[in-house]
């Protein structure tokens, strides 16, 4: 292994007895480049691109209760060419990690804190958090955007270098929530934000050359958590779910979500440049969903794949006190109980139908997003270690067959999103692979694997060494080396036309 530059980040956190500070969830300061990293097997010649994850990895000792959510942003890439392979990892240059650095210390509060431990004004939804951008990573037009859960004002770095360049000039006085939506074959962005004003919603639409085009309300009755959103290739789906602020709680600055049964789960779907008077609405049985798969045209129905939750508000852990056991359920999927689910809503009549499409407990599904917006045969789910917010193996399911294939990372080994990498010149949808970080705790190491994705059950036909230990996260993408190479020289070409 040859790691040709070296950084570490001032901090003053250290590993504690707090169960999201240690194991996979521990945070690392150093920041790397590394070439030459030890292969276990071969890294294949037939894919082009690169794997970029985002982790919560905090810097500084919490103001208030720590949660994993409030964690720094760090990116963690890795780069494959001709059978080759480069890692590098940067924290997210955030203005509230500047300021933090500035300071030493921490300057914001986590989520489920007091707003008033704040030190300054904050960014998002609840308005005294820090804007970590630690919670999504996608590719648009050549360039990283990283993005948080409660909005924020979005980063752009580049794929490769990991170079930053500061917020994305085109996000809105309202933000940007996490999961925006890219259309590989368009080029456009899709994204939504929320607050806590009137009309408490928003939907826009990016070109492909990175300009804001398109920029709507779809207002909501009140505050509203949204957490993401899908696309078909004619339409945009935005939901209002029964789990949000309690308002009378939220009139005395309280952030307390709250969970309404009676409530339905309501679907807006307009058409992608539509607005608010071409929304249509639609309401399904209550519950809350963190993650949406893919969604089609089929006839006369939007079909709509997600992770239904059986339990929106899980009851404390047992064995546990109160408040730390409702904190741990909230981050165990065995506790909220998500499962792969499937609305059709029918423009015409207005009818909503929905089916169970698994009883497994799952959720952070990819697919090949080739087919986003299109009707796809194969979607990737994980599944966590009960009790934590770990991920410990993935799921094939085959919607045409029936059939399920699984690969369990092994012993106290837990991955990440594992998005479906395609390979050069495949010849069908799963023609290609899994990639995926893993953390072994046993050996205190992080690793980089490749997954045939037409044999999950096989394991690993590559598994690349890295440099050091990474932390644990939420989200992972796969751009296309080509792609991204494309758009940059179209950028580049630009600023010189210039």
């Amino acid at each position: 292994m040859t790691v040709t530059w070296k950084n570490t980040v001032k901090h003053t956190i250290k590993r504690g007895i707090h169960p999201y500070l240690n194991g996979a969830w521990a945070p690392m300061f150093d920041e790397v480049n590394a070439t030459d990293m030890q292969v276990i097997g071969e890294i294949p010649k037939d894919i082009d691109g690169v794997y970029i994850r985002n982790t919560e990895n905090p810097v500084h000792k919490p103001l208030g209760h720590y949660h994993p959510f409030d964690g720094d942003g760090m990116l963690h890439s890795i780069s494959f060419k001709d059978g080759k392979a480069e890692y590098r990892n940067r924290f997210i240059r955030t203005k509230g990690f500047e300021a933090e650095q500035e300071a030493g210390k921490a300057l914001w509060t986590g989520f489920v804190n007091d707003a008033k431990l704040s030190k300054r004004p904050g960014w998002g939804a609840q308005e005294y958090l820090k804007d970590a951008s630690s919670t999504d990573v996608v590719v648009h037009a050549g360039q990283v955007l990283s993005t948080f859960w409660q909005c924020g004002e979005g980063y752009r770095l580049d794929p490769y270098t990991l170079e930053q360049y500061g917020t994305e000039s085109w996000v809105p006085e309202e933000g940007i929530s996490a999961h925006p939506k890219v259309d590989e074959n368009t080029g456009e962005l899709l994204f939504f934000n929320y607050s806590k004003k009137p009309p408490y919603q928003h939907y826009g639409v990016v070109n492909k050359d990175n300009k804001l085009v398109h920029y709507t309300p779809v207002p909501l009755p009140g505050p509203r958590l949204p957490h993401d959103m899908a696309f078909t290739e004619n339409y945009s789906i935005l939901v209002d779910l029964p789990f949000f602020w309690d308002p009378e709680k939220l009139e005395r600055g309280k952030h307390v979500p709250t969970y309404y049964p009676d409530t339905p789960t309501r679907f807006a779907i307009l058409p992608r440049y539509g607005n608010q008077d071409d929304v249509q609405w639609f309401e399904a049985t209550p519950t809350y969903v963190l993650h949406w798969m893919n969604a089609y045209e089929e006839g006369d129905e939007i079909v709509l794949d997600g992770y239904f939750q059986d339990k929106p508000d899980p009851a404390p852990m047992p064995r546990m006190p109160k408040l730390a056991g409702k904190f741990m359920a909230g981050l165990d999927e065995q506790s909220f109980q998500s499962k792969l689910h499937r609305w059709r809503f029918n423009l015409k009549t207005g009818d909503v139908k929905e089916e169970r499409l698994s009883d497994r407990v799952l959720e952070f599904g990819t697919f090949n997003q080739a087919y986003a917006g299109k009707k796809a045969r194969y979607l990737y789910s994980t599944y966590t270690k009960p009790g934590w917010f770990l991920f410990a193996g993935i799921v094939k399911h085959d919607l045409e067959t029936g059939d399920i294939q699984e690969l369990y990372f092994g012993s106290k080994r837990y991955g990440s999103e594992a998005p479906f990498v395609p390979r050069i010149n495949a010849k069908s949808e799963d023609d290609g692979y899994l990639v995926s970080f893993i953390t072994d705790t046993k050996q205190d190491r992080s690793e980089c694997v490749l997954i045939d994705a037409q044999n999950i059950e096989a394991g690993p036909v590559c598994t690349i060494i890295l440099p050091h230990r990474i932390s644990s996260g939420t989200h992972a993408t796969w751009a296309d080396g080509p792609t991204v190479r494309a758009a940059q020289a179209a950028e580049q070409s630009s600023d010189n036309d210039a």
